[in-house]
């Protein structure tokens, strides 16, 4: 999962003339919660928030731009998160002890004036690169995604997408870090009720006021561990798991004038232990952290550290070096900066056509400022500060209502004119010419090898439906996730018949279901399918996240023995050759031999007959990318079968345990390559591929009677029966 994430920059606590030049936004320090019979104390700007506001957008800049030093660097999200948290909640505790209310209208009249106007502006010149330069196959989604965008409820969109397997490699969308705003948005449809509410009932005494908020947090977190560790994708963009961070923040401002009393020293002592913390968070994460979860303490509470420490100003503490002016010249500008520089990242090298490297994307991330300077210094603060809006919320409400308005209406249009995809002579049907062959395979390798230059007219799915159409294995929840271990039934073919073949592996056997339930249907066999994401064959323990992917060999155990009880005639095994191993040994290559040779042996002890189907080649890079940029060049996607195979090793090291076990192996490459040694991504009215390495549907569907051949000239016509001598390699 790619990590774009920035929140907005907050408002500053009431309308004000514009600020210096260099400036824009600076941050008031809150006087915390007075006395009950205090006024409201003023507030002064806080130069060190600025700094940190400049620190965290750069850290995530830089970790989206490619420097691997700073993977971590998307902490700088939950950073601002806390940021946002302590300058709102702040600001509302002073309307509270001003005026003994909160006005909804005037609270979201600045949210509207403060982030509609650059968001808008943003998202239509993103919409409008991507259709020019982006992927003409995810267009539709883009928009989507800019729909969701625009209503404030993307994250739910993209954490929702992340738990699909098949998309898990997909390219980011240009639109992903709006996912931040929705998430403070979200919040702030809550929190400015519950704080006054819990000042009516609290009658402005601290420790009260702040219980009800405390008790969200510790929800929230609970639910950011749990939810982290069993589905990542809703534990990284859920606002559910994300509120305890803008509500440490809220908590911190609750508390600020104790704070204001602290000694130099220990204020001091508490900003650099922040600052540091996130030093060491930006530099030890990556994206295999199993982030948020318990590693989101380290930059939140860095980060609260921070600003409780600035509570007391002194010239020791780490204030004075996030006070400095090119600091907080980019503290001001990173709304716009981080607006700007993941659609930056994304379209400019596609429009310069290319290749992202860290150099590339470093020149794209720089020249994000010069519009994020221009957004602040001609959209946003014009706006924000214009006179018709000043003091007039219902104006500003209306100004942010045809804003969004005005992004809608944009989004719909692009919808009914999407970037066109051409397309070429229609074509003849790859699963009726092989169905009717005498020899399917070498009427594959003819076709293969005189793949058309150009997608066809026919091409079915059509090229911008293929990663949206899954078999019935992952509709049916039959495809297991990471963290699970479940076994569900997963029948298909002929549930009543006497013979069972069972599909066993992890995504890259799930790719041949479509060609064996074909074959089930036409046999009457009764098949059976366990796979597991990323569950490799090999009875030996890889890495998932970081750690080891012990749910796999959980999950293998369980159906090692429910196969033995299946007592099927065959077991097709299957799996990607990419993996790393979680405990190597001084031989890496005997230890997965001999992994595999346990699984086989395993296998055997149900009486079937194994068939082991190595690895398919992989294209280079996403296939139906390559194809929406090149529909009438197909040949600008073709692999090289030198390349394709992804690790020459893992066959060697599958056919070495077939020998030993009595098992079957079958390469699939002359199923995929011509005798020249390409490997194309069109095969007549079919796509090949449907991302960077699994079969589309279509294909494995068509490819079938291959596979029936192979398996007849294996095993005979029934699978009952003794099988022939088997072919190795």
């Amino acid at each position: 999962m790619v990590r774009a994430s920035w929140p907005a920059e907050s408002v500053t606590p009431a309308p004000a003339p514009p600020p210096p030049a260099g400036h824009g936004g600076q941050a008031p320090v809150p006087p915390g919660p007075p006395a009950p019979d205090a006024p409201a104390a003023g507030a002064r700007l806080r130069m060190d928030i600025q700094g940190l506001r400049a620190l965290a957008v750069v850290l995530v800049v830089l970790s989206h731009a490619g420097v691997r030093p700073l993977a971590g660097g998307y902490i700088g999200v939950d950073v601002f998160f806390v940021i946002s948290g302590f300058l709102i909640t702040s600001l509302l505790s002073r309307e509270l002890a001003r005026t003994g209310r909160v006005s909804l209208r005037q609270f979201y009249a600045r949210r509207a004036l403060r982030l509609l106007p650059a968001s808008t502006a943003v998202g239509l010149v993103t919409l409008g690169g991507a259709w020019l330069f982006l992927s003409k196959v995810r267009f539709q989604e883009y928009v989507g995604d800019a729909l969701s965008s625009t209503v404030y409820l993307v994250n739910f969109r993209l954490a929702n997408a992340g738990t699909d397997y098949l998309r898990a490699d997909s390219p980011p969308s240009p639109f992903q870090h709006y996912w931040s705003l929705a998430v403070e948005e979200q919040f702030y449809l809550l929190w400015p009720l519950l704080l006054w509410a819990s000042w009516r009932l609290a009658r402005r005494r601290t420790g009260l006021l702040a219980a009800p908020l405390a008790v969200l947090c510790l929800i929230s977190f609970a639910l950011n561990v749990s939810v982290t560790d069993v589905s990542p994708s809703w534990g990284y963009f859920g606002s559910h798991t994300r509120l305890w961070e803008l509500g440490a923040g809220a908590l911190l401002a609750l508390c600020a004038g104790s704070l204001e009393r602290l000694p130099a020293w220990p204020a001091a002592a508490m900003s650099w232990t922040g600052l540091v913390s996130l030093a060491v968070a930006a530099l030890l994460f990556d994206e295999d952290t199993p982030f948020p979860g318990w590693y989101a303490l380290v930059p939140v509470l860095g980060a609260v550290l921070v600003l409780a420490g600035g509570c007391r100003p002194t010239r020791f503490g780490a204030g004075r070096l996030l006070s400095l002016r090119p600091l907080t010249w980019v503290g001001g500008l990173s709304y716009g900066w981080y607006l700007w520089h993941w659609p930056a990242l994304l379209i400019l090298p596609a429009a310069l056509n290319r290749q992202p490297t860290v150099g590339l994307t470093l020149l794209c991330a720089v020249f994000a400022l010069l519009p994020a300077w221009g957004t602040l210094h001609l959209v946003e603060n014009p706006v924000r500060f214009h006179r018709l809006f000043r003091g007039r919320p219902v104006r500003a409400l209306g100004l942010g209502a045809g804003l969004t308005a005005c992004a809608v209406a944009a989004a719909l249009v692009a919808t009914a004119f999407p970037p066109p995809i051409s397309s070429g002579l229609a074509a003849p049907q790859l699963k009726r010419v092989l169905t009717a062959s005498a020899d399917p395979q070498a009427r594959l390798t003819r076709l293969l090898t005189a793949s058309p230059p150009s997608l066809p007219a026919n091409l079915s799915p059509a090229l911008t439906e293929i990663k949206t159409t899954s078999s019935s294995i992952y509709r049916d929840g039959c495809h297991i996730g990471y963290q699970s271990t479940a076994t569900p039934p997963c029948v298909y073919g002929d549930p009543s018949a006497s013979r069972t073949v069972v599909l066993f592996g992890d995504s890259h056997a799930a790719q041949w279901f479509p060609a064996l339930e074909r074959l089930a249907r036409v046999h009457h066999w009764r098949l059976v399918s366990l796979t597991k994401a990323s569950c490799k064959v090999a009875a030996v323990t890889t890495v998932y996240q970081g750690r080891p992917y012990t749910s796999c060999d959980r999950w293998r155990a369980k159906e090692l023995a429910r196969i033995r009880s299946l007592h099927p005639a065959l077991v097709v095994t299957s799996s990607s050759d990419t993996a790393d191993l979680a405990r190597p040994s001084g031989d890496p290559r005997r230890q997965w031999t001999d992994g595999f040779e346990r699984t086989y042996r395993e296998l055997r002890k149900s009486g079937a007959e194994v068939l082991a189907v190595q690895d398919t080649p992989w294209p280079d890079g996403d296939a139906v990318e390559c194809a929406g940029d090149h529909p009438m060049e197909l040949r600008q996607c073709t692999s090289d079968i030198g390349h394709a195979v992804r690790d020459p090793d893992k066959k060697r090291e599958i056919t070495e345990a077939a020998a030993a076990t009595g098992v079957s192996v079958v390469d699939p490459v002359p199923w995929l390559c011509g005798t020249g040694g390409t490997c194309p991504v069109v095969v007549e009215d079919t796509f090949v591929y449907r991302d960077d390495s699994h079969l589309t549907e279509s294909y494995a569907e068509a490819i079938a009677p291959v596979l029936g051949q192979t398996m007849t000239t294996l095993y005979g016509s029934d699978l009952s029966r003794h099988p022939k001598p088997a072919r190795r390699g």
